[in-house]
């Protein structure tokens, strides 16, 4: 079952790398910078019970350059970042050709996930369609930040670490892309993928220059979820059904969260058979979002490529950061078969 539902996920993953139908997946030949972590990743005095980056110690070193792609539509950076012993983050600067300071849109998907994406020119071509820049990592305890650990500590059985320590690199991002002179940090906005719009909706509800979020099948009400996702094998269920374990991630429940965001404007998507989050969860996650949010579902797969395929996922993202000047038409809901404004509205 773990299998299936991994499975499923690689293939919504895919979905998503695939900016328009018959596109290959040919990556570029930039490759990842981070090598084998000295230590783990747990460090010092960096709290995992706050998700303000307030009284923390981290400190970010010179970013180290992994060189520079030139292509007709767009320029590709790859910079080793790193703030925390043994935790370097490949992240990707993505920026459109001809556009001066654009606005901002940060990628981050789920467990697990790698960064092939951000060198798939498709994909790289779709997310700075129209003058955007693409931000794109991945998260703590995931892909290539995922060593030196023991096997039985992973994404999540530290789902306390994983979360908040990625919610601290999503500002620490920030802060370094505000020194580059090169973007548009006044207008941000943040796309993430189960796990990854977990980790946007604690953004967006700790940084106020997140403007806009777009979370696609966000894990979260984690009672339920730990009880019923095939994500977790069976022989560990019980460790995380255990109070104690459920009382340290219960403040890192986006259903807690998502209600808090009013100012920012909020797309909740969910494909039905993506069986990773309860449908439960699902419902309870979908109640939750503000008056102003867009909640989208999708019964099937098929059905949500055909919605947002050819880069269509993005435009709505897009549309919330624009200048009123110069907006386009803000997106309609995409053809989901349940669509709403939010709860109560």
């Amino acid at each position: 079952m773990v299998f299936r539902v991994v499975k499923r996920s690689i293939l919504l993953s895919l979905l998503l790398a695939v900016a328009s139908p018959g596109v290959s997946l040919a990556q570029g030949p930039a490759g990842d910078l981070a090598g084998p972590a000295k230590s783990a990743a747990k460090i010092g005095a960096e709290n995992w019970d706050s998700l303000s980056l307030a009284g923390h110690p981290l400190k970010a070193e010179t970013p180290v350059s992994g060189g520079k792609e030139d292509l007709p539509q767009f320029t590709r950076e790859l910079l080793q970042v790193k703030w925390r012993t043994g935790d370097p983050i490949d992240l990707y600067v993505i920026r459109p050709k001809g556009a001066t300071n654009p606005p901002v849109v940060l990628y981050l998907y789920t467990y697990p996930s790698e960064t092939d994406r951000f060198r798939n020119d498709a994909f790289c071509s779709a997310a700075t369609r129209n003058g955007f820049a693409a931000v794109g990592f991945v998260s703590a305890l995931n892909g290539q930040r995922y060593q030196n650990r023991p096997m039985k500590e992973w994404f999540v059985s530290e789902l306390q670490e994983a979360l908040v320590a990625s919610v601290h690199d999503v500002q620490m991002v920030l802060n370094y892309l505000e020194t580059r002179g090169d973007l548009d940090i006044s207008r941000v906005a943040m796309f993430g993928q189960g796990s990854g719009g977990t980790i946007a909706v604690l953004s967006a509800a700790t940084d106020s220059r997140i403007k806009a979020i777009d979370v696609l099948d966000p894990w979260g009400d984690w009672p339920d979820w730990m009880a019923g996702s095939p994500i977790i094998p069976a022989p560990e269920r019980p460790n995380f059904l255990k109070p104690e374990f459920l009382k340290k991630i219960a403040p890192l429940d986006p259903v807690q969260w998502l209600p808090q965001l009013k100012s920012q404007q909020v797309r909740v998507q969910q494909v039905m058979d993506d069986g990773a989050t309860p449908e439960v969860a699902k419902q309870r996650i979908a109640a939750a979002a503000p008056k102003n949010a867009q909640v989208v579902e999708y019964q099937s797969t098929i059905e949500f490529y055909r919605a947002v395929s050819g880069g269509r996922l993005f435009q709505w993202m897009k549309d919330q950061i624009l200048p009123v000047s110069t907006a386009h038409s803000k997106s309609q809901a995409l053809p989901g078969s349940a669509t709403k404004a939010g709860p109560g509205q």
